[in-house]
């Protein structure tokens, strides 16, 4: 009996049936995931936010093929084919390819050789052959002329039979699955240069001449080289071995015959079976399962790169904020100047201009005049500068200035700035500053960034924010869908103060869309701030069932009632209530009271309607109210005097910012305008599995110089303080001497480069992502 979608669901969480039948239940009803995994914990048995990611994941899959097993059960039906042991089959069937694979004999198509050949009366003879190889495959097609069909001799009666059974054969879903787990089991992923290429396609190099096993391709080279063919540089096929030739007998072959029981005892039809077993696999099987597996590889290496992309995203969106201090935002450029805005500690501009201190101009006098003159007016206490072109040079002409003024208690950050030029030619930026230009937008956001990272980046298009892998050759809409669903979590994770909140920041607020967050700002300024979160009830389209999947996200800090300030949901406002009662006390008094609400027994307050979980994080919430989860604001301090690749030495000690997380390692602004790569053999002491178990994206860490190649701008680096330049980890954490270039092999033919050629391959894949 085939399984339930909520039965496989259960399963793969290794959760109860009964939890993910509430969890359904509630999605198909309307409410978000973080309302459930916040707000529902009873319901579902405490699934976290996680778990319901790849709940709502599945289900779309799962969901999606059950529509296409109808809409294939009813074709077969129509077709008047549909007997109960294929039903029985198709019910079962647990993915879409085996749907696919049994419903391919039905599945209409245009008209074929092997139709063609049996509206000629020649699926008798292409049946006799097969089940009596004793006859005689000339003698016999003499019975099946047939001039009016084309079939004017035996020949023309054979190749009609050979198509017949090729069809066959092919159109097998037993057969099918059986060769596609062969393949991806034993086959071999092979990568070759197209004849003439190898200028065009320098980059790609590393894959000209390049085999790995297919179940073992990591998705950076994957995806690496589905680049290189779809630029044409590059022939991707399967194999069994590296120096295969296409006249070679293919194992396949051997199962095709083995599954219709062809052997070949060297009766009169033998040869001809034989021949039509190998026209199967070569004309029909090979090419189909060929492109289903590279497909299926695709599938999974896209998957694997969004999933990096996304844990790098989160990890930037949820880096830790400077706060609301006075902040000057600079935007660096040569020739243009320095773009500066100066914002107050909510994120208001308060002013704005343009400096040059870089060449050709070089005005640094004037420049140091209008800056200090901008600092000292405004209290300005953090200098945010963007790491784009003469980022350093600003940085280094800035800390000259605050390093000659200590008195002025302001400290200098060098802000990642990628898609900071998107937000400000934005229309949001346009209607926001619409007298601003773009550039003073763009040192707005970096300002804006520095305070608070998570407001300012949701302004952006998170595929925009550039901490993906090869991002620009996965599949738009599934990476999408899983970034909006990064930005949901990490949003309603921190909480949105609703009078200071962005209509973009509003927006990914769980229950809200744009509509009702640009109607939520518009009430706020007509009739100013709101004072209860039941104000949020006189907003245009903003109902009961809105109020109940946003209100418990949204916070009104200063306002009324002091629990509108936190993560306390006010469906529950009554158990606090309770709590004060009891034990004679205001509301107010008892939130922070950490002795008084660490000896409460949780138990005492639950009800038929509150449960132990909600209760825990009510007295939780009562603790820390309005809890940030991100951590405390720290910053990289760039070494002086390394501003660029030229100024690296080897075992030179930097300190940086991990800036992009990859499966094969960490990417490390050290300051030089050029990320430096952790190979994952560096990251530390010990074995690495994954690179995001020692490392994020936002972290400060210290590296070695290890490696600069500055005419192919490349900077190896490590995170293992003792190794020593001219040494290399090899890829369980050893230490290795490395090899000299004479000796590296000129072929790569393994899952893993070699651990002296670690960095060189890694910097390989590196410059694909992009």
């Amino acid at each position: 009996m085939s399984k339930s979608i909520s039965q496989r669901i259960a399963e793969e969480l290794a959760v109860r049936e009964a939890q993910v039948n509430a969890a359904i239940g509630l999605l198909d009803e309307g409410a978000t995931v973080p309302f459930i995994a916040r707000y529902r914990k009873e319901v579902t048995g405490e699934l976290d936010d996680s778990q319901m990611r790849l709940l709502e994941e599945r289900l779309h899959y799962l969901r999606e093929m059950e529509a296409r097993r109808e809409s294939i059960l009813s074709s077969i039906e129509e077709q008047g084919k549909l007997t109960p042991e294929l039903e029985k089959s198709l019910r079962e069937a647990d993915t879409k390819n085996r749907l696919e694979d049994l419903y391919l004999p039905y599945k209409p198509k245009r008209r074929t050789k092997a139709q063609i050949a049996r509206e000629a009366g020649l699926e008798p003879l292409a049946t006799t052959l097969l089940e009596d190889p004793e006859q005689d495959p000339e003698v016999l097609a003499g019975q099946y002329l047939n001039a009016e069909a084309g079939i004017d001799d035996s020949k023309a009666a054979l190749d009609g039979a050979r198509q017949i059974l090729m069809e066959r054969f092919a159109e097998d879903a037993d057969l099918l699955a059986s060769l596609r787990q062969f393949l991806t089991d034993n086959a071999q992923l092979a990568s070759r240069l197209v004849e003439g290429k190898e200028q065009e396609g320098a980059k790609f190099r590393d894959y000209f001449e390049h085999t790995e096993p297919l179940a073992k391709v990591p998705s950076h080279r994957a995806l690496a080289m589905f680049r290189g063919r779809n630029e044409g540089i590059l022939n991707i096929n399967l194999v069994m071995h590296a120096d295969e030739k296409p006249s070679d007998a293919h194992p396949c072959e051997a199962m095709v015959a083995e599954h219709w029981n062809i052997v070949d005892k060297e009766r009169a039809a033998d040869r001809w079976l034989r021949e039509a077993v190998r026209w199967t696999w070569r004309v029909k099987l090979l090419t189909h399962l060929q492109t289903d597996l590279l497909g299926q590889l695709r599938e999974r290496a896209e998957a694997e790169a969004i999933e990096v992309f996304a844990h790098n995203l989160k990890d930037l969106l949820l880096a830790a904020p400077a706060g609301q201090k006075a902040t000057i935002g600079l935007d660096p450029g040569l020739r243009t100047g320095v773009k500066v805005a100066v914002i107050d500690a909510n994120g208001k501009v308060l002013d704005h201009g343009a400096i040059f201190p870089n060449p050709p101009q070089k005005r640094i006098q004037e420049a140091e005049a209008t800056l200090l003159h901008m600092i000292r007016q405004y209290g300005v206490e953090l200098i945010a500068i963007g790491n784009g072109t003469a980022g350093r040079e600003t940085d280094k002409f800035v800390g000259d200035i605050l390093k000659s003024h200590p008195q002025l208690n302001c400290r200098k950050v060098m802000v990642n700035e990628a898609g900071a030029s998107i937000y400000s030619a934005s229309e949001f930026a346009a209607r926001e500053f619409p007298d601003l230009d773009v550039t003073i937008r763009g040192a707005i956001s970096i300002a804006r960034r520095l305070q608070d990272p998570l407001a300012e980046l949701v302004k952006i298009e998170p595929k925009s924010i550039g901490v993906g892998q090869y991002q620009h050759d996965v599949s738009q809409v599934q990476l999408a869908r899983q970034l909006d669903a990064v930005v949901e979590d990490c949003v309603n994770a921190v909480g949105v103060d609703v009078n200071t909140a962005s209509v973009p920041l509003l927006t990914r607020v769980s229950g809200l869309n744009q509509s009702i967050a640009t109607n939520i700002v518009q009430l706020r300024d007509t009739q100013g701030s709101f004072s209860t979160r039941k104000d949020l009830l006189k907003v245009s389209r903003f109902g009961d069932k809105t109020f109940e999947q946003a209100a418990g996200f949204l916070r009104v800090s200063g306002g009324d009632n002091p629990l509108d300030a936190s993560a306390v949901h006010p469906e529950s406002y009554g158990v606090v209530e309770q709590i004060a009662a009891q034990c004679h006390r205001e509301v107010r008094s008892i939130i922070g009271d950490s002795s008084f609400l660490r000896a409460l027994n949780a138990a005492d307050y639950t009800s038929e309607g509150v449960g132990l979980p909600t209760v825990q994080d009510i007295i939780a919430e009562l603790d820390k109210p309005g809890r940030d989860p991100r951590p405390e604001f720290r910053m990289a301090e760039f070494q002086e005097g390394v501003e660029k690749l030229s100024d690296l030495r080897p075992d030179m000690v930097l300190e940086g910012t991990v800036t992009n997380v990859t499966n094969f390692g960490a990417f490390v602004d050290i300051g030089v305008h050029q990320d430096g790569l952790v190979h994952i053999s560096a990251l530390a002491e010990k074995f690495v599995k994954d690179p995001r178990d020692v490392v994020k994206a936002g972290d400060i860490v210290r590296v070695k110089v290890m490696e600069v190649d500055e005419p192919r701008k490349r900077i190896g680096l490590s995170m293992r303080l003792s190794d020593k330049a001219g040494e290399q980890s090899d890829s369980r954490g050893g230490k290795k001497r490395r090899s000299d270039n004479s000796q590296r092999p000129q072929k790569v033919h393994r899952e893993k480069p070699a651990a002296n050629n670690a960095f060189a391959a890694a910097f390989a894949n590196a410059r694909q992502r992009k």
